[in-house]
């Protein structure tokens, strides 16, 4: 990129950060966490008490263990990978809590968003939980989004049994703002090369990966507004895969501990020093937190309790297969510019092309490069049919995306390429949005998050991969490709039923932006005056 290009998408960028607190998520920020649990009292002597481990002999009397159930199911399939989609949130972080629970050895923790709303604070708990059993909990969050005070990610890295690691920290833990405008104009692509994966491992045996961050709207639990999203329960073969790659990321030098980054900028920022008393009110604020039923529902904790008669049933509906973990290295491409591309990138565009029947598509965000407009064009031309389902300019949380696709959408839809827009209201709302918090507090908006593809009804893609140039150049992304028709045309069908009329528009007929005030569709048409689609 010539120097006065970079200039001219640095001055964008400023503009953008001027606008928005937040680039990928401006759904309403859930109050400070802990406004309701008292500050308890202890002594700094009982920080050892509450590391109370498992016995050998209690290890011993356990008759049913994590890794023993899952090697009796995979031995019964060897080299195939059992997968499980997993299409409501409630039932994604139910799987979650349990495995956590039933954590025997091990836990490993990627994500790009880790807030701290309800969910996110409930997932904390329940990780200290599993440490304070003897388990080896290791996590590492992208420092673009993470919401945590400072001091709260060096108490959880001060347990004996947890390590957290933030990915390439230039934004958030351990900058302050001025030194974060210096990286983005300093170093303008680094700091816009974060790490979008999505992926949970326990006990190297059982994994979880797909679209959803760890905070409320991901899982049906926000008061106000939620993501329709998806991930996958993978058993078996491709669980290794799933373990190395956090390894790559564990072991490189973008992924950086707490510890170190306080330490190195202690000088920048408030004393950062933390004692054992504080560590332990810290912990006893967290058990306090999600011992309340006003923050964590006994019909969670109950439904907790039942999941192993219903994990007996989900094993039985596992579908055995092969499964191909995609992923891409830290740091993404060397290029010098905001092209390159990625391992992800390259595997779904081979899938593109291998097409001969039917694409189709779900993204919440959909901003087409020129080489993805080319390979479009031509799987149009050998007759491939592709259908399309993003968000909406009503629907969607993310407007400066929206603006790169709202630059897009007729010249798709000319070229044959069928978009259906995802509606606020939609009425699968009633299927998918079950929580006990959804129940109570009925929120108003649904946005799109999932993405998938399924390639002629044989093929399944379900990861964090949006269908646009952050995803194809700058972030690093993950998923599996099933190669099964069974669970093909069953994502299929789910995509489907989001096309309906009563959960999505057809852009071609129904002219979807009409359902926004004009001062939204003012503000996004501003934003398709700037030279945004490289980081979009």
């Amino acid at each position: 990129m010539r120097p006065a290009n970079k200039l001219k998408l640095s001055i964008a960028i400023l503009f953008l950060l001027c606008l928005f607190t937040y680039l990928d998520r401006p759904f309403p920020t859930s109050r400070t966490v802990y406004d309701s649990v008292p500050m308890p009292t202890t002594s700094e002597g009982n920080l050892q008490a509450s590391f109370e481990f498992l016995s050998a002999d209690k290890k011993n009397a356990q008759s049913w263990s994590l890794p023993n159930y899952i090697a009796s199911v995979t031995a019964e399939h060897p080299q195939k990978t059992g997968a499980y989609i997993l299409e409501n949130g409630f039932e994604a972080l139910l799987a979650r809590a349990w495995l956590a629970d039933h954590a025997t050895t091990s836990i490993e923790v990627q994500y790009f968003i880790w807030s701290n709303d309800n969910i996110g604070t409930l997932a904390s708990e329940a990780l200290i939980r599993a440490a304070n059993r003897g388990v080896k909990v290791r996590v590492i969050v992208d420092d673009l989004l993470i919401e945590a005070e400072d001091k709260t990610l060096l108490a959880l890295a001060k347990h004996p049994n947890v390590e957290i690691r933030i990915y390439n920290p230039k934004h958030q833990v351990g900058t302050n703002i001025g030194k974060r405008l210096w990286n983005i104009i300093a170093d303008f692509k680094s700091a816009n090369q974060r790490m979008h994966d999505k992926t949970f491992v326990v006990d190297g045996v059982v994994a979880i990966t797909g679209g959803r961050n760890m905070a409320s709207e991901y899982f049906n639990f926000h008061h106000e507004a939620n993501f329709r999203d998806r991930d996958v329960l993978i058993l078996g073969n491709a669980v290794t895969k799933v373990s190395g790659n956090f390894n790559n990321f564990w072991q490189h030098p973008l992924s950086v501990p707490v510890e170190t980054i306080f330490a190195e900028h202690r000088f920048m920022r408030a004393s950062t020093e933390i004692s054992n008393q504080e560590v332990a009110g810290i912990y006893e604020q967290l058990h306090a937190y999600a011992n309340l039923d006003s923050n964590f529902e006994p019909a969670l904790k109950q439904a907790i309790r039942s999941i192993p008669e219903s994990f007996e049933r989900l094993s039985k509906e596992i579908v055995w297969t092969d499964v191909e973990f995609i992923h891409d290295i830290p740091g993404k491409n060397r290029l010098t510019d905001l092209q390159g591309g990625g391992d992800s990138t390259r595997a779904l565009a081979t899938l593109v092309n291998q097409a001969q029947q039917e694409i189709l598509i779900q993204s919440p965000y959909l901003v087409l490069s020129d080489r993805a407009i080319a390979m479009i064009k031509s799987s149009l031309q050998r007759g491939v049919k592709i259908t399309i389902n993003t968000n909406s300019l009503a629907s969607t949380d993310n407007l400066q995306a929206f603006s790169g696709y709202r630059n897009q959408r007729k010249e798709l839809l000319k070229m044959g390429v069928r978009i259906f827009e995802f509606r606020p209201d939609a009425e699968s709302r009633g299927k998918l949005l079950n929580s006990p918090v959804i129940d109570k507090y009925k929120p108003a908006v649904f946005s799109l998050h999932a993405k998938s593809m399924v390639i002629d009804n044989k093929i399944a893609y379900i990861g964090t991969f949006n269908f646009d140039p952050r995803s194809e150049n700058l972030n690093t992304e993950v998923g599996v490709i099933i190669r099964n028709q069974e669970l093909s045309k069953q994502l299929a069908q789910a995509i489907e039923q989001d096309l309906k009329p009563g959960n999505s528009w057809n852009a071609q007929v129904d002219n979807p932006d009409q359902y926004v005030s004009t001062s939204k569709r003012f503000q996004v048409w501003l934003m398709q005056l700037l030279p945004l689609r490289p980081i979009l």
